[in-house]
Formats: structure tokens, C-alpha cells, sequence
């Protein structure tokens, strides 16, 4: 038993006889698209490593809020949010350490 309706048992039957055993492994992927391109997400990655002050801004490290905010200002996405920047800098490798100040003795 099967639990599926009479249509999608035709279906099946009708995708096997056309496509043979490769029906039984749909070609679909679950989730959302990616919503930007390689190339954007290289040109991301690649702000996010440098230093805000080689972009003449007026601070030393980048936050979120800031790199998204930054991003949108020149153009290289149309809106992004700062915790989808987080995930995707993630997904890339890059992260950013809180640097603390060495103790004096």
C-alpha cells in the first residue's frame, strides 16, 4: 500500500515509462533559491574582508549592520539583511573576531 491517490500512481507509471529508472530520482532540490548570484556573493565576501577605511568610512571594523548597509549604499545588492549577511558570510568562511586588547601585567 502506497497511501497515494490513483492519479499520482498514473503519474508514476507514466514518468517511469518515459523517463525509465531516472524518474525515481526527481531532479528538484527543497527550499528557496538562492537569492543572489556568484558573483555577488564573491563581491560580498570580498568587502567583508577588507577594511572599512580602505572604503573611506569612518570606522575601523565592519558589523553587520553596517557591511549591509554599506552593500546597499553602492549597489551591490538591492537590500540585504544583516542576519541573511551572517548566514552567507558563514557559508563562506569569513567571520569576524572581536579582538581584545592584550592585559597589561
Amino acid at each position: 500500500m502506497s497511501f497515494a491517490s490513483d492519479d499520482r500512481v498514473r503519474d508514476a507509471i507514466h514518468n517511469f515509462n518515459t523517463d525509465g529508472f531516472d524518474s525515481l530520482y526527481p531532479k528538484y532540490r527543497g527550499g528557496r533559491p538562492r537569492t543572489f548570484t556568484l558573483a555577488e556573493r564573491r563581491e560580498i565576501k570580498k568587502i567583508a574582508k577588507s577594511k572599512p577605511t580602505e572604503h573611506d568610512l569612518p570606522f575601523s571594523t565592519w558589523s553587520l549592520t553596517k557591511l549591509a548597509d554599506f552593500l546597499v549604499a553602492e549597489g551591490v545588492v538591492g537590500g540585504i539583511s544583516h542576519e541573511s549577511l551572517r548566514i552567507m558570510l558563514r557559508e563562506e568562511g569569513v567571520s569576524f573576531q572581536r579582538l581584545r586588547p592584550c592585559p597589561m601585567w
